[in-house]
């Protein structure tokens, strides 16, 4: 084997057992988590075959954002676009960094998907947390009596 193609393999194994290894920590965000990796996949793939190494970086936040925005729901949607987006954009420059344009894919996959799924958590856990402080103004205001 070329000493590339076992630089390439090497780098996909470690990416693949970080992920598989966080699994758990997102098992009620699975959905967020593969609509984000397979849109930052995707968007890095097409962005490397237009653009090269940038274009595969900004296809691969674009994407990455898309998927998550797909496979959430509204009380998610924020932050799950905004995690894929940045967990793309990331794991495509450092998979670019590692292992070239297989590795920018396999970067983009595995940001995208965590950032979606830990942006969906955070934003539905802050959302939730909305909800037991409503109504509190209420409280505060004078009462008039009327006669």
């Amino acid at each position: 084997m070329r000493k590339k193609n076992v630089r390439i393999a090497v780098s996909a194994t470690v990416v693949a057992l970080a992920a598989l290894g966080s699994l758990p920590v997102f098992a009620g965000d699975l959905n967020n988590a593969l609509g984000g990796a397979v849109g930052g996949a995707a968007g890095a793939a097409l962005g490397g075959a237009v653009g090269g190494s940038t274009g595969s970086v900004i296809g691969g936040a674009v994407g990455g954002g898309a998927g998550g925005a797909i496979t959430s729901n509204r009380r998610e949607r924020t932050g799950a676009i905004v995690g894929g987006a940045l967990g793309g954009g990331v794991g495509a420059a450092a998979g670019n960094a590692m292992g070239g344009r297989t590795g920018g894919i396999i970067g983009a996959a595995a940001g995208g998907g965590g950032g979606a799924a830990l942006g969906g958590h955070i934003s539905r856990t802050n959302s939730y947390a909305n909800d037991y402080r409503a109504h509190t103004r209420w409280r505060h205001r004078r009462h008039h009596h009327r006669d």
